[in-house]
């Protein structure tokens, strides 16, 4: 996952999906009994992922408060303000639905698995990882409804109540989540027999999603609406705001006063947003919408910060080395 210099298999797999949506869309009857197949592969995908997050590294995580709290700040304080402040800016360029997606993306919580990853390769605080990206994805579940009503959907559709989609999101993702943690001591130990079955629903999970998507947005005709200009200028909009994040993460913790270990960790979890909880999401907020330009801005996002995570990951794990050398 982190020679990421090149396009990994994920990456390939979604653009193909993309494409695949583009030329082959499922729709009609076939369009509802694939959906509930996702949403079936969704909750198992959660389920599993409460099955092994250790209750151990969750507890030691905890007491960690002041770091969780710069990395909630980052989450769901600078980058929806930001995205707020950009308005003026890219809806001219964009439009209004590409926008949506832009300020969807900046509503959404930090990512769990890669989050994790980057930690653990550059040394950093994998147990305040662990911690802080879990809580963020569980908050997250509340706040993103609440903030997408407030501001993306109370602004389009008069009356918007948020409980409904807060509702089915908990039912959705926490459930299984919570009913994972419940189950574990038997459940883990058969997963650790078959440690592919999480990649295989969470890669599986999204895959299926974004190809349902992009099939609904393709049939209401989604590539007569994004010019080749408008989905560059989109990469260009997402680089910024992965740039401008990640420079405010690297030096805002030092300046606190954080070690190197959270500062690595604050820098991983504070910087990303989740493909696997926001494409679910999407689905459910935004019904009646154009779903594939709403989750579009994530999946551009969601690469590039691979990319760049990657690579510091790798910068610093060596820095790490040649120190316990001298």
């Amino acid at each position: 996952m982190l020679k990421l210099l090149a396009l990994d298999r994920f990456t390939i797999l979604l653009f193909i999906m993309v494409i695949l949506a583009s030329f082959v869309p499922v729709s009609g009857q076939a369009a509802e009994v694939f959906s509930s197949i996702t949403t079936i592969a969704i909750a198992i995908l959660f389920f599993l992922h409460g099955a092994k997050l250790s209750r151990e590294a969750v507890v030691e995580g905890l007491m960690h408060w002041k770091l969780h709290t710069l990395v909630f700040a980052f989450t769901f304080a600078l980058f929806p303000i930001i995205g707020l402040l950009v308005k003026p800016v890219l809806v001219p360029l964009l439009g209004q639905e590409l926008y949506w997606g832009f300020l969807f993306m900046c509503f959404l919580p930090s990512t769990v698995q890669s989050s994790i990853a980057f930690t653990s390769v550059a040394q950093g605080n994998v147990a305040g990882a662990v911690c802080s990206a879990s809580f963020s994805n569980i908050v997250g579940m509340f706040i993103t409804p609440i903030l997408v009503a407030f501001f993306i959907l109370g602004q389009s559709q008069h009356g918007f109540d948020p409980t409904s989609s807060i509702m089915q999101i908990t039912l959705l993702l926490l459930v299984p989540f919570i009913l994972g943690q419940i189950l574990r001591p038997w459940v883990f130990p058969q997963m650790k027999k078959m440690p592919e079955i999480v990649k295989f629903f969470d890669q599986g999970s999204i895959l299926m999603v974004v190809y349902g998507a992009f099939s609904s947005a393709v049939v209401a005709g989604l590539w007569h609406q994004v010019s080749l200009t408008t989905l560059l200028l989109l990469i260009i909009a997402c680089s910024v705001l992965l740039t401008l994040v990640m420079l405010l993460a690297l030096f805002v913790p030092r300046w606190i006063g954080f070690d190197k270990a959270d500062q690595k960790t604050i820098f991983f979890c504070g910087s990303k947003k989740t493909l696997a909880s926001g494409v679910p999401m999407a689905q459910i907020l935004f019904i009646g919408q154009p779903i594939g330009m709403i989750v579009l801005p994530i999946m551009i996002f969601h690469q590039i910060q691979l990319m760049v995570c990657g690579i510091v990951a790798n910068m610093w794990s060596k820095q790490v080395e040649v120190k316990t050398e001298e």
